[in-house]
């Protein structure tokens, strides 16, 4: 994501630790990995196809899809988070393999070289999204797919409306992020409209409800912090981070119930053909 970087209020890629990445290789399997398999789907991806799968986190999504287009086919995962793609890189195998990349500049690979474009997860962290799109309609050939699952905007979880809250309290409110939410969504239209003006045709345009649940307050707690790759709480100081893990885990302890706490999301899923 280096380019983006540079935006105000865009996620910092120096927050990331060795615990965080394996932290997000352990949940994300019952998480963002099953919702990208749906992805991966709805893709109709075959064998013998040649796959990216950008932002590919520690490769969970990218070793399933290596399966499904099999020895003829080829798999190539792309992340900017380095302690992330080591992880993915125990994954490899002959048609599978990662490298650390940037969404806005993808130069290491080559025009219309591959069939299908995967972002899972990813589409929500990006300030500016053509670029992006752009950079993917390029590597694809033509009639190549893109498939995006992201936060769809105007959705907030309890869990981060409380986050909200606490931080907007003394003495974290004395340390503000430069942006009130993290990520950066869109809605339905809006995607529609990305699509159209970097060389998409939509295939698929929907929002999906889920419900899953999150075993105590620390679980919920340790996947925010996992899944933004340490930006949860990153802007506070070192001393006050324990301090606001503290107070917001007092807080959701009010949301459990006995078979933990339930957690009722939005998501937009999207596809659609290169022109």
């Amino acid at each position: 994501m280096g380019a983006n970087l540079r935006l105000v209020g865009a996620p910092s890629l120096s927050l990331d630790s060795d615990e965080l990445a394996r932290d997000y290789e352990r949940i994300s399997a019952t998480r963002q990995f099953q919702s990208g398999q749906r992805l991966v789907a709805d893709l109709g991806i075959m064998p013998g196809e040649h796959v990216l799968d950008l932002g590919c986190g520690t490769g969970l999504l990218a070793e399933h899809i290596a399966e499904i287009v099999g020895p003829q086919g080829r798999v190539v995962g792309v992340d900017p988070l380095p302690l992330r793609i080591e992880l993915a890189r125990s994954k490899r195998r002959p048609n599978l393999s990662f490298e650390v990349g940037d969404a806005y500049d993808l130069d290491m690979l080559q025009d219309s070289s591959f069939d299908v474009v995967v972002m899972n997860a990813v589409f929500h962290w990006f300030p500016e999204k053509t670029r992006p799109l752009l950079e993917c309609a390029r590597v694809l050939r033509p009639d190549g797919r893109v498939g995006i699952g992201t936060v769809l905007k105007g959705h907030r979880t309890r869990i981060h409306q409380i986050a909200s809250k606490v931080l907007a309290e003394p003495p974290f409110d004395r340390f503000p992020r430069p942006r009130a939410q993290l990520v950066f969504p869109v809605d339905p239209e809006e995607m529609r409209a990305f699509f159209e003006i970097t060389g998409f045709s939509p295939s698929l345009i929907e929002v999906r409800e889920s419900t899953r649940m999150w075993p105590s307050p620390e679980a919920a707690i340790r996947f925010s912090e996992a899944s933004s790759f340490g930006n949860f709480l990153g802007h506070l100081p070192t001393e006050l981070r324990s301090r606001a893990r503290t107070t917001i885990r007092l807080r959701l302890q009010n949301l459990m119930t006995a078979d933990g706490i339930v957690h009722h999301g939005q998501r937009l899923v999207a596809t659609a053909i290169r022109k």
